[in-house]
């Protein structure tokens, strides 16, 4: 945290919140993709017989924050996965608080490392929210501050990645591809602009889900997945610019250009299973 203009003031506010287990540091800052212009997403780590006071922490930034009126919600208030957190900015830079259940985050990962994981509907993320997201935001976070070790037992829990979480994305998400594609065919005969729209983002996304699931690294944020995915050891040659092709023929009204481009990706996807001798 040397040098950093924000995290060290964080930490030190935030450690004395009465009931806060952990703290760490994740998205693009932990994984080291950040630019310039990166917010901060802080993870909130409590018990849920002993969660901290939501009072205590608004008290906390309060002394830090720009804008005294900073969304800071109750816990549960953005729903069971996203449970809630604040908007905050701190010396112009800005500062995303999440917080998380550490039962339902031992349970999932528990879960997973058997195969075993769920899709579910949540504010902000179009494609849904996958339980997996809690497993890879631990494997993926740095700790601010895990006095009780929480989080290291955690993560000693992620990697390496489960042969087993690995087969269940690909099977689950696999067949999704298709059947997101065939029902973009049957939309576009009838030119439902918006359901073609939707089944090709969610075939698009269950393609990235497979990629990350072949590379053995977990998809954290349906946000820039695509383009990610393409960066990756084992993935689809021209896959970003066909995805950019993709959104081009939609936004055209040439859903006939699209849906081919479509299936294309999913002929290679099932290619690519293929040769690394997997099931999808």
């Amino acid at each position: 945290m040397m040098g950093d203009p924000v995290l060290p003031r964080l930490v030190e506010a935030l450690r004395g919140v009465e009931n806060l287990t952990a703290l760490v540091l994740g998205g693009s800052r932990a994984r080291g993709t950040a630019g310039p212009t990166s917010d901060y997403d802080i993870g909130l780590y409590y018990e849920p017989d002993a969660p901290f006071h939501v009072e205590a922490l608004r008290s906390a930034i309060a002394p830090l924050v720009d804008d005294p009126s900073s969304t800071v919600t109750q816990i549960g208030e953005w729903g069971p996965w996203i449970n809630g957190g604040g908007w905050l900015t701190i010396g112009g830079v800005e500062v995303d608080l999440l917080y998380r259940d550490l039962g339902g985050v031992r349970a999932t990962i528990a879960d997973a490392r058997q195969g075993r994981f769920s899709m579910n509907y949540q504010v902000g993320h179009p494609h849904g929210f996958c339980s997996t997201i809690w497993m890879g935001e631990v494997a993926t976070c740095q700790p601010l501050f895990d006095p009780f070790g929480v989080i290291a037992e955690l993560k000693s829990q992620t990697w390496p990645y489960p042969e087993a979480l690995k087969d269940a994305l690909i099977t689950r998400f696999g067949w999704e591809v298709d059947f997101a594609i065939d029902n973009a065919e049957i939309a576009a005969r009838r030119a439902e602009r918006t359901h073609i729209a939707g089944c090709a983002y969610r075939a698009l996304c269950c393609t990235a889900q497979v990629l990350f699931a072949l590379n053995g690294r977990y998809l954290i944020n349906e946000k820039g997945a695509v383009a990610e995915a393409a960066t990756h050891p084992i993935t689809i040659e021209g896959l970003a610019e066909t995805q950019d092709d993709i959104w081009r023929d939609i936004g055209a009204g040439d859903h006939a250009g699209a849906l081919h481009r479509l299936h294309s990706l999913s002929g290679s996807l099932r290619a690519l299973l293929q040769r690394a001798g997997t099931k999808g």
